[in-house]
């Protein structure tokens, strides 16, 4: 029988975000009846993160796509108990999340040397077995690439995100006078005087009824899910996608991008965010911006002129708000110290959480008996 072993990928340009692959645990090795002996167990199939992967890689240098573990070896007179077949381990980037063919997530790599099991080795042939080996698990999976950035910058089109990139970073994104510039996520790092590097993501930019995967839609929410913190980047004068479709002011804007976010997962809410009021060295900015701040200290008072289904449960709480100009350059330096700040606030707080849990474990472990530890690093779930 002919398995399916072709390759499925979204890509853009050379970026690839998506991979589904074919994967199987070994078979066991035979038993030996007359001496009752026991064949190996087949090898298991493990995803393995490592820091300098990309899936690009992964692709290139498995074109076929197919993961299969050896086979348990067979029982025989000079070694009634079979050894085991050799595990097979594929690597990938950290930031991975593996689904099966179903949509359901097998689990999630997030550090360096991470790994999942994937496609168990069937149990070689013993007494229960009538001495026959049992086949191992055939699985397809995928594997999404999620975690991109630090940051993500999350606005309409043509909200300057390209230019504030540029702006911020030593990123050299295509910039147009068109709603779309960006059709694919483009990567930016800011560099800081003491050496620490921030990454930013551009991405494909929102639409209203993005959450129902109009424009880019899911693509763009699904990296949104995996950058640390959001960096919302809006025009002080209001955004028009085209003449067919209402103008909104930046408030409107604000809330739209809100709702987009809740729609597609209420988690996205909950992430930091902070909020750049870009262009503001077009003519009436100041006043502008002085009634945005107005509307976003007291939101409620002006969500009636909103449809319902437009106003999100819960509106955005900003921990800095910067008027900026990506084109002057006016308050770049204040956003690069707030993304600074703002970050390594939630680092610190990350890691009171982390160690408080730690704790929390050990004081567990105390009071219940001991048993076997599992495999360091490994993250297993029923199948």
């Amino acid at each position: 029988m002919v398995h399916c072993s072709c390759v499925w990928f979204r890509k853009y340009g050379n970026f690839i975000d998506n991979l589904r692959l074919f994967t199987r645990g070994g078979s066991g090795g035979m038993g030996y009846p007359r001496l009752g002996g026991e064949g190996g167990k087949g090898g298991d199939v493990w995803v393995v993160a490592h820091n300098k992967m990309t899936l690009k890689q992964l692709k290139d240098k498995y074109p076929q796509k197919r993961f299969v573990a050896g086979e348990g070896a067979n029982s025989r007179v000079s070694a009634l108990k079979g050894s085991k077949g050799k595990d097979c381990e594929i690597p990938v980037p950290v930031g991975i999340s593996v689904t099966d063919e179903n949509g359901k997530i097998i689990g999630e790599l997030n550090k360096e040397k991470d790994r999942i099991l994937v496609a168990e080795g069937g149990l070689g042939g013993k007494l229960l077995t009538n001495f026959l080996p049992l086949k191992g698990q055939k699985r397809i999976i995928h594997l999404d690439l999620k975690l991109i950035a630090d940051i993500g910058l999350v606005g309409f089109p043509n909200a300057g995100k390209s230019s504030l990139l540029s702006q911020v970073s030593h990123a050299k994104p295509a910039i147009a006078d068109y709603a779309f510039t960006t059709l694919k996520p483009q990567l930016g790092k800011i560099m800081y005087n003491d050496f620490k590097q921030i990454s930013v993501a551009d991405l494909p930019g929102l639409i209203e009824g993005a959450h129902m995967n109009k424009g880019m839609g899911h693509k763009f929410l699904k990296h949104v899910e995996r950058t640390r913190q959001l960096l919302f980047v809006v025009d002080i004068s209001g955004f028009q996608l085209s003449s067919q479709t209402q103008y909104r002011t930046a408030f409107e804007t604000i809330i739209l991008l809100t709702k987009e976010l809740e729609l597609y997962k209420e988690e996205l809410q909950t992430k930091p965010a902070l909020l750049a009021v870009n262009k503001m060295d077009l003519p009436g900015a100041q006043d502008k911006f002085h009634e945005l701040m107005h509307q976003l200290q007291n939101p409620k008072d002006f969500l009636h002129l909103f449809e319902k289904n437009m106003i999100p449960e819960r509106t955005m709480e900003f921990q800095h708000i910067i008027p900026i100009s990506a084109i002057t350059g006016e308050g770049i330096d204040e956003l690069k110290s707030y993304i600074r700040t703002s970050l390594d606030e939630h680092a610190n707080q990350e890691d009171d959480t982390y160690h408080k849990k730690q704790l929390l474990n050990l004081q567990i472990s105390n009071t219940i008996p001991y048993s076997e530890p599992p495999p360091k690093n490994s993250v297993t779930s029923p199948r």
